[in-house]
């Protein structure tokens, strides 16, 4: 299996927000409904304490717990390319998914009852095009594609300050950590 990821480098992001609007378009999503989310971390101390951005969305997991816990099939992780795809119709808004992910990434769609999620655009990937946040990224901090060329040209870290520890769900992401 083919399984994709994504990268990235949070030494150039600058917090600007264009990768989450740009999901946000791209799903129509109501307000509160976050696919990728940028959150400010403040790490250090006094005297020299820092503010740090970090994106992130579903990391399409070796081993999602939102999948593992889903009653009804709703989350599937595809056989072909990993992505963690979530099925609408199945969905009976139950919120596991939501309470079992500690990356926070599928979302309760309240106006619907029911959830959604970041399935990296697959209806763009299969058109050939980039996810949204990856072309929306104003200083190309975010990158997709097969997990192990990722980890070949950017290294193995997927841990940063303010995230759980990677050994939970396995995530595919390569995070260029800003020390």
């Amino acid at each position: 299996m083919a399984q994709k990821g994504f990268y990235y480098d949070q030494t150039t992001c600058i917090g600007c927000k264009g990768c989450q609007v740009a999901c946000k378009d791209k799903n129509d999503s109501a307000i509160g409904v976050i696919y990728r989310r940028v959150y400010d971390v403040e790490t250090g101390k006094f005297p020299n304490p820092r503010r740090l951005h970090f994106s992130i969305s579903c990391n399409h997991c070796e081993e999602p717990k939102c999948v593992a816990n889903c009653p009804t099939g709703a989350l599937e992780k595809r056989k072909a390319d990993g992505i963690v795809i979530h099925h609408y119709d199945k969905c009976i808004g139950c919120r596991l998914c939501t309470w079992s992910c500690p990356y926070g990434a599928p979302q309760y769609r309240e106006e619907e009852g029911k959830v959604g999620k970041c399935d990296m655009c697959a209806d763009l990937l299969a058109k050939g095009e980039n996810p949204a946040c990856v072309d929306a990224c104003v200083m190309r901090c975010l990158d997709y594609g097969d997990i192990d060329e990722l980890r070949q040209k950017h290294g193995q870290n997927a841990d940063a300050p303010a995230l759980p520890s990677s050994k939970t769900t396995k995530p595919n992401i390569v995070i260029n950590v800003k020390s």
